[in-house]
């Protein structure tokens, strides 16, 4: 399962990118609102940064703009991903900009219906919500496992993206799941590498091998 970060913020990026374990980058308009800086700006120094997918928002609701503005952030660079809401707009726009070789990402995704149209619309990602819909009562990773289930029926070749984690155990269960790609934040990304019995072995071994110099002189 391929790990993306999930954020605007170029110095996270860096840090994730210096660990040998982010496959890719994807953004939305919070991101870049929080980073106070040109939208353009961002997208191309986390574009310099990474060949990896990188993941840039459109904002328009109608197909025709969608596809204007998807084939300008596509001309960025040769690894952006063209994300766009799963909306009818959404989805008759990622038809074209499929059509025309541009890879897309159709966010926002909350049930597997969604998902299966925008299969059919040869997006390149699915972007299943699950934190969100844990939020309102749901169990958000039963959407990952409906959509790995319909993919697989079909052969679908729409990578799952599971978006929106909370925490390390829905990495977890989106690796079970069968997602393609995990995206979270850099502070879960962090988490993954944390186990407080790791901690108290790696003392443990530092403690014993100084107790044992110490013996040999």
């Amino acid at each position: 399962m391929q790990l993306f970060i999930d954020t605007a913020d170029v110095a996270q990026i860096k840090e994730a990118l210096s660990w040998g374990i982010v496959d890719g980058v994807t953004t939305n308009p919070t991101h870049v609102m929080k980073t106070g800086r040109r939208p353009l700006e961002v997208y191309r120094e986390i574009l310099a940064l990474t060949d990896g997918p990188v993941s840039l928002e459109t904002i328009a609701l109608d197909a025709k703009e969608i596809v204007k503005e998807g084939r300008k952030l596509a001309r960025l660079g040769k690894n952006v991903v063209v994300k766009v809401p799963v909306i009818r707009e959404g989805l008759k726009a990622v038809k074209e900009l499929s059509a025309d070789g541009i890879k897309t990402n159709v966010t926002l995704n909350f049930s597997p219906l969604q998902a299966l149209l925008a299969a059919k619309c040869g997006a390149t990602y699915i972007s299943p919500f699950v934190g969100r819909l844990d939020a309102v009562g749901h169990t958000g990773m039963d959407l990952v496992r409906q959509i790995r289930t319909i993919y697989d029926n079909y052969g679908y070749e729409t990578q799952i993206l599971t978006a929106a984690i909370r925490h390390p155990e829905h990495v977890l269960q989106a690796a079970l799941a069968g997602s393609d790609v995990c995206t979270m934040f850099f502070d879960t990304l962090k988490l993954l590498y944390d186990h407080p019995l790791t901690d108290v072995g790696l003392d443990i071994f530092l403690k014993d091998w100084a107790k044992a110099v110490a013996e040999a002189k």
